[in-house]
């Protein structure tokens, strides 16, 4: 077999992936779901400020 990484390694094998490929695969996840939550974290206080002030205004 050749040397697995995480260019060669396919989540659909049937071969288990080596401990670096997993530490590789779980690492790029973690930092992607990061990325994600500081988005959705911004885009929510910012709609949360944008309702606000609508109903600031209305009232």
């Amino acid at each position: 077999m050749a040397q697995q990484t995480i260019d060669t390694y396919k989540l659909t094998s049937m071969e288990e992936p080596t401990d670096e490929v997993l530490a590789q695969l779980m690492h790029e996840a973690a930092v992607e779901a990061k990325q994600r939550r500081e988005e959705a974290t911004v885009l929510f206080f910012s709609r949360l400020k944008h309702d606000a002030e609508k109903i600031a205004t209305a009232q």
